[in-house]
């Protein structure tokens, strides 16, 4: 059975492609299921892509276009040591303890204040990373102030989704497109850090009419957090210093890795190993346990089966299918692939979204432009603005709902645990409504700037 395919190939029906396919898709399934751990369903399904021949070996872990992305993989586990060894200075609490003092004690003042510091800090460091460093202060905070803290704990999910969409590390889907599509650091900075701006703005807005009134204290409260004295919070200035200085210079060598020639999983190694020779003696087996292996190995397992169903085809019948739906109008398919987007990432996890969605626009590229390769395809002027919006749609639609995102699963988990139980409802209630928010925002960022006045 053969299916219609590109000029230049054709898709093969045969017994890989529906035995990739039907790996494929029980493993989403279980995946979204979360009757078994993502992690265990993605290591199982990529061994059974070898075992069944899809890939071979050689292929999954050495092929640029079917298998694991090693660039990904070291930047993010790079990224990690870089914070398992800043996290014992105490420079996170200092930071939360400092704003609260800022809003004086005022609890709106408060939450607004560290939705703003999460969503910076997102952009710098992997918006899981943040959200794991934040929280446990938030709700010592909350509880200071004898408020409910649910709406901090939301509000910091949010936020941190919206401040990782700014640059190209501050969360993992944007590190996915960026190794994918050969952009680098200052491309994310100018194309979506000024949606960014603007949607964090708005956000601050909805938030205040949200909890605004709710939010209340009473003075001697207020005066208890003033007390509170945050240069007690670090605990070792000497590692402090140093961390911030390597932080510093990884982040310049981001900025500037297009021009030095290097990728920015060989500038992240570059920071950890500095960081670790910085360290007094370091405790490497503690430093490395906390690396979210888990996390880690997900990533390994889904780059193996996404690999699978773009070997047998069934990516091109997709890419196909998107082309008729669209007829070739790029704008019609920033906007379906931004909005669809939003809502595949609300309900699935937007990492093996955008692993899935990467290859389809290779594919979509290679279609509408034959002629060109390399990156002169993947940089083409009108194939940059559906980077963006893919990049947009999957960042900001995993606020939707509790299993959207990464953050959203860990700040839920772990309230949890300290007894402030967010259902899934009360998550929705609040999520959605933002996500559709910001993503209004983002279809007039996207119809401006790439298709009114083209800058």
């Amino acid at each position: 059975m053969i299916a219609e395919g590109s000029a230049t190939q054709q898709i093969v029906m045969d017994k890989s492609f529906w035995a990739a396919t039907a790996v494929f898709g029980i493993s989403y399934s279980l995946i979204v299921s979360e009757r078994i751990h993502k992690t265990i369903i993605a290591i199982f399904g990529a061994a059974l892509v070898i075992a069944m021949g899809i890939l071979s070996q050689q292929e999954a872990f050495h092929s640029e276009e079917l298998g694991v992305d090693w660039n990904v993989i070291f930047l993010l586990i790079s990224m990690m040591l870089i914070v398992n060894i800043m996290r014992p200075t105490g420079i996170f609490e200092y930071i939360a303890i400092k704003s609260a003092k800022i809003g004086k004690g005022e609890p709106f003042k408060i939450l607004a204040i560290f939705a703003i510091v999460t969503a910076f800090i997102s952009a710098f460091l992997d918006n899981v990373t943040t959200v794991l460093l934040i929280t446990p202060v938030t709700l010592l905070i909350a509880d200071a102030l004898d408020v409910d803290p649910i709406p901090y704990l939301i509000s910091c999910a949010l936020a941190s989704n919206i401040g990782g969409t700014a640059t190209l590390i501050g969360d993992p889907p944007n590190i996915m497109i960026a190794s994918k599509a050969k952009l680098d650091f200052m491309e994310f900075i100018y194309h979506l850090t000024p949606a960014i701006i603007l949607i964090m703005a708005v956000y601050l807005l909805a938030i205040k009419l949200i909890w605004g009134k709710k939010l209340k204290t009473k003075d001697e409260l207020k005066a208890r957090i003033m007390k509170m004295n945050e240069k007690e919070a670090i605990k070792d200035y000497s590692m402090l210093g140093k961390s911030l200085f390597v932080l510093s210079i990884t982040i310049i060598g981001f900025i500037a890795h297009g021009m030095l020639g290097l990728e920015p999983a060989t500038i992240a190694m570059l920071g950890a190993g500095l960081l670790l020779l910085l360290s007094r003696k370091p405790n490497l087996h503690s430093i490395f346990s906390e690396v979210e292996w888990a996390t880690i190995f997900f990533f390994i397992g889904l780059f193996i089966i996404i690999g699978g169903i773009v070997k047998v085809g069934l990516i091109d019948l997709a890419s196909l299918k998107v082309l008729d739906i669209t007829k070739g109008n790029l704008f019609a398919m920033s906007m379906i692939i931004m909005w669809f987007s939003a809502f595949a990432s609300a309900i699935v996890d937007n990492i093996p979204y955008v692993a899935t969605m990467n290859p389809l626009i290779i594919d979509m590229a290679h279609k509408l432009w034959p002629n060109q390769a390399g990156i002169q395809l993947l940089h083409n002027p009108q194939l940059m603005p559906i980077w963006w919006s893919l990049a947009l749609g999957a960042c900001l639609g995993g606020n939707g709902t509790a299993i959207g995102a990464s953050a959203n699963v860990v700040i839920v988990g772990m309230s949890e645990k300290m007894g402030n139980k967010i259902t899934f409802a009360k998550f929705l209630i609040y999520g959605m409504p933002i996500m559709i928010l910001t993503m209004i925002i983002s279809t007039i960022y996207v119809w401006l700037r790439y298709y009114v006045f083209y800058f």
